[in-house]
């Protein structure tokens, strides 16, 4: 049963992962944009989220506010800084590190720089008996709600106009234009939805990891190995690493605590090597 415990911690904690890298994932794919600031939306969104729940006491305004305020403020960051540098990599990974140091110390200014967490709601404060151990519901529900967000992005890409003209852009962004399709918009799009999902992840992640400088710097980094297994561009491919290094990470921390990194980058190196594109990334 023990055993069962870990790999459900792993899975809650790759579906958090998940919420990230997904955006991550999809907007180097469509845009070839190297977002540093990634790591940003997840803290100040669940930063924003703690607020809001402190103010109103609920958990779905606090969701909500965090969702909508970090997708406006992805869709400024791309439309009015990013755009103006369109396939240069270097001047959009430098803005985007300046994006990250510029919240950090706003995030440290506004809420200090003590750990915080966001009470869970009422409803999900209890457990469900797994044998000798009583499992946390909260965590269950990030597993649900994990893959309910998982599905809809599969139904959006897959079956739907607007996510046909998304994997159009993917393939080939110069025809797709030539088609009729407004890339920029999509672009805007996708930035927004992006910062939405690492925002989404922050909230839900706040009543089991808190939040405290320097989330938003080892979220990232966890991202960037998600994709990276995972495959760029590939939302399947973000499902299948968020789960990988989720329960990866877990089962270092809890049998290999000194060797907590090397069970994750370590499979990762492996991978590389084995496969550049990733598990699900095209040759």
């Amino acid at each position: 049963m023990t055993w069962v415990i870990h790999i459900l911690n792993g899975v809650a904690y790759g579906m958090l992962l998940f919420l990230i890298a997904a955006g991550l994932s999809l907007i180097y794919g469509l845009m070839k944009i190297l977002n540093l600031t990634h790591g940003t939306f997840y803290l100040v969104g669940g930063y924003i989220g703690l607020t809001v729940m402190q103010t109103t006491g609920s958990f779905i305004l606090a969701l909500i506010a965090s969702v909508l305020a970090m997708a406006l403020l992805g869709a400024i960051i791309e439309r009015f800084f990013l755009r103006r540098f369109h396939l240069d990599e270097l001047p959009q990974t430098l803005l985007t590190f300046g994006f990250l140091f510029i919240f950090a110390d706003l995030s440290l200014w506004i809420w200090g720089g003590n750990p915080l967490m966001l009470d869970e709601p009422e409803i999900l404060q209890r457990s469900v008996p797994m044998g000798y151990y009583a499992y946390p519901v909260y965590r269950l529900f990030l597993i649900a709600v994990g893959l309910a967000v998982a599905g809809g992005l599969w139904w959006f890409q897959e079956k739907t106009r607007l996510g046909t003209m998304l994997r159009a852009g993917v393939d080939d962004a110069e025809i797709a234009r030539a088609l009729g399709i407004n890339v920029s918009l999509l672009f805007t799009l996708v930035f927004a939805v992006g910062a939405a999902l690492a925002a989404l992840a922050g909230v839900l992640a706040g009543p089991v990891l808190s939040l405290y400088p320097g989330a938003d710097f080892e979220v990232l980094i966890l991202a960037f190995v998600v994709v990276i297994v995972g495959g760029l561009g590939s939302l399947r491919g973000a499902l299948a690493g968020a789960l990988l290094v989720g329960i990866l990470d877990d089962f270092g921390k809890a049998f290999f605590p000194e060797f907590a990194l090397f069970t994750v980058f370590v499979p990762m190196a492996v991978i590389l090597v084995l496969r550049p594109t990733g598990l699900f990334g095209r040759r």
